[in-house]
């Protein structure tokens, strides 16, 4: 069984109906249990919640703490193609926005490696659109091949690949794998992704079975937070996670909190999250999970992301650019995906870390441990 056959046991509205159904009681019950289960989830992502966020922050940074020290570990994005064959309405990328396309060569490339490395950063995710013509398996075992020696960390989001394209990568340098579902509300699902395999919600949603599969050390998952009602699409974030620390339980997770940002094409969200919300969802999946890494991207402001790293977040991203070339050639904008909201320097980051009593972590881990040649 798939968390696909899984899915079709959950009725969505059933389940909104039942977070927006919690009470205070039901919040209390969650806050006074060490371990919670997904009915305590709801609870803690329900309005009922709202009040109790400063015992829920609390809480959340105890249980960081705990698990994973004084430590922020940094990551970059690297950009390496905008080419798409998919239509989705919210992305920059999409194949119908007229935006130049342009996918980096080897050279170009080695001039973005050496550029990041500058910064400090060894810990590297590679972001591309989803066209398997320009950026498929040949590109990447090419990109893998220059990368794998320069970096001790490297994660992949790019369309979703076949276990054995997977395990195949995972030989080459492959570390962890982001695959969003975007919604996990199928008929919201298909009014978004109107062309190309993107629009295929069963093969997007068994991905993380074909990564478990695989023997990936490590994948992120998420909603894209505004597609559909937050608090819904969030519960069943939390419901995959759990399906797949039961099944795949010698991988690694990480939770990421995307909010639509401002892209080409102007896409109004269904659902607007406000700062606070997100921060109540934060500290949710801390409470529900105190063992995954939970990453904050730089689409959030500096304001918030300084009130809010200390709170539960284990994963941070600075200095981002999201076109491919930026960071050796910061000139052409309008490659962007999106726009960021946080662009200070990854050095005014670490210090900043640092001076929340916090300690910056550029290297997460050594290949030496998964015996990888």
């Amino acid at each position: 069984m798939s968390f696909y056959e899984q899915l079709q046991k959950l009725d969505w509205d059933d389940i909104r109906l039942s977070i927006y159904a919690k009470t205070a009681a039901d919040v209390e019950r969650a806050l006074s249990k060490s371990r919670l289960d997904l009915d305590d989830f709801q609870a803690l992502i329900s309005p009922a919640a709202e009040p109790y966020l400063e015992q829920m922050a609390q809480r959340s940074v105890q249980l960081t703490r705990q698990r994973f020290g004084n430590t922020i570990q940094f990551y970059v994005p690297l950009y390496l193609s905008n080419m798409c064959s998919n239509i989705c309405t919210y992305c920059g990328f999409s194949m119908h926005n007229k935006i130049r396309r342009t996918t980096l060569d080897m050279k170009q490339l080695n001039s973005e490696a050496r550029a990041i490395k500058k910064m400090g950063f060894d810990h590297l995710l590679l972001v591309a659109g989803e066209s398997e013509r320009k950026v498929g398996m040949p590109y990447f075992r090419q990109v893998f091949t220059e990368l794998k020696s320069q970096f001790s960390h490297l994660s992949l989001e790019v369309q979703p690949l076949e276990q054995a394209d997977y395990e195949e990568l995972k030989e080459l340098g492959l570390d962890s794998v982001l695959v969003y579902q975007e919604t996990y509300h199928p008929r919201t699902y298909a009014e978004h992704h109107l062309k190309g395999k993107k629009s295929d919600f069963k093969y997007r949603i068994e991905t993380p079975d074909r990564l478990g599969k695989a023997g990936i050390h490590k994948m992120g998952l998420g909603a894209l937070i505004g597609l559909d009602e937050w608090r819904t699409d969030c519960f069943h974030v939390a419901a995959h996670l759990d399906y797949l620390q039961k099944r795949y339980w010698q991988t690694k997770y990480s939770i990421s909190f995307p909010r639509l940002r401002p892209c080409e094409g102007a896409f109004q969200p269904k659902s607007i999250m406000n700062d606070r919300q997100l921060v109540q969802l934060i500290c949710a999946y801390r409470l529900f999970n105190p063992d995954v890494e939970l990453s904050l991207s730089t689409r959030e402001s500096e304001h918030f992301r300084d009130n809010v790293i200390p709170l539960g977040i284990t994963t941070i991203s600075a200095g981002s650019k999201t076109q491919p070339g930026g960071y050796s050639d910061d000139t052409e904008k309008a490659l962007e995906q999106f726009e960021i909201d946080d662009d200070r320097s990854p050095s005014e980051m670490a210090e900043l870390v640092k001076s929340m009593g916090l300690e910056v972590v550029w290297k997460d881990w050594d290949r030496s441990l998964t015996a990888l040649k």
